[in-house]
């Protein structure tokens, strides 16, 4: 098992050894209430770029299902006419300079899994690097009127014109710790302070306490099958009752897992920790049964030799309407006034 695997066993159970990492924690809650005050208080600087920023994070670590969302997002406000951007941390990029601007084609040995995903799926600039105002900034030179920051709600440097806040459905809040003994990166009341919380539903039945539950839902839902050889194209139930391999390493590997068997597959999976490398004895399996991965795995395996058992799962966030008019007329009031 390894570490990432240990940590999501002890976060999102009763596991006892999350009792041992409690003083970490309390240091790690300290730490942040200290430096989101000094921010409040101005102490420490808030930076405001020229054009409006949205950022859409979560409280907890990884895998709430953030990016589809932000990519529908960057998507809506395209087709709207506006020139979005979308920054991203660019996490375990290996390039010698930031920010990066990020392409289709980019590596993403160098500029992170994510963006390139991104960069893929929306006609946006993308710009990633650790530094967000660095990011933004750049974002708005190369010709952007509006920015989304994927991930970036504990980036209080940057100032934001409105935060959105995602909720995995399933999981919750795990066990309901702070960093390391459980996968909040701050408290749940942080919820009450965002412009918007939505919720992951994931097929999941959601309880969120009323005082930061806007009502706002979403699902991630799979599209289709794309071959990574070819232009091929199937429909995911095409699976149906067949056994597959899985290769994935994203930041909630089980609920592709169980998304894909909601669809009567029969998976196989080989789980790897999120932003993981994927090597070429990673997705050989000594046999001829399909294997599946996501999109950010897939954009990993462009330089592995692969042939017609290789296949893409493509997903995307669908709201219904209310909520899809809800975050577009506010986005559009942040504009105006911007104006």
């Amino acid at each position: 098992m390894s570490l990432d695997s240990a940590m999501q066993s002890i976060w999102y159970s009763n596991s006892r050894v999350a009792w041992l990492l409690l003083p970490l924690s309390w240091l790690f809650g300290a730490v942040s209430v200290i430096r989101r005050f000094l921010y409040q208080s101005g102490w420490l600087a808030t930076i405001r770029v020229t054009k409006p920023v949205i950022v859409i994070g979560n409280i907890t670590v990884g895998g709430t299902g953030k990016t589809p969302l932000v990519i529908w997002l960057a998507q809506a406000l395209t087709t709207r006419g506006y020139k979005v951007a979308v920054i991203a941390r660019g996490y375990r990029g290996a390039a010698d300079s930031w920010p990066q601007a990020v392409t289709m084609d980019s590596d993403p040995d160098v500029v992170g899994d994510e963006p390139v995903v991104i960069a893929q799926q929306v006609d946006a600039i993308v710009v990633a690097g650790p530094d967000r105002v660095a990011d933004a900034k750049t974002a708005i030179e190369l010709g952007a009127d509006i920015v989304i920051s994927d991930d970036g709600l504990q980036h209080y440097r940057l100032h934001r014109d409105l935060e959105i806040a995602v909720v995995d459905g399933s999981r919750m809040f795990g066990n309901g710790l702070l960093l390391p003994a459980g996968p909040l990166r701050e408290a749940p009341s942080r919820l009450q302070r965002a412009d918007l919380v939505f919720v992951n539903q994931r097929n999941a039945t959601t309880n969120i306490d009323s005082s930061f539950n806007t009502g706002l839902k979403y699902r991630v839902e799979l599209i289709e099958l794309r071959s990574l050889k070819s232009d091929h194209v199937l429909k995911l139930d095409s699976l149906r009752g067949q056994q597959v391999h899985v290769v994935t390493g994203i930041g909630h590997p089980q609920a592709f897992v169980d998304a894909l068997q909601a669809h009567g597959i029969k998976v196989l999976p080989r789980l790897f920790p999120d932003h993981a490398l994927i090597k070429q004895e990673d997705i050989e399996f000594g046999d001829a049964l399909p294997v599946l991965m996501t999109t950010k795995d897939a954009v990993k395996c462009r330089k592995l030799d692969i042939d017609e058992r290789y296949w893409v799962v493509d997903a995307h966030a669908v709201l219904d309407a209310t909520a899809s008019s809800i975050v577009i007329d506010l986005i559009q009031a942040i504009i105006n006034d911007a104006n």
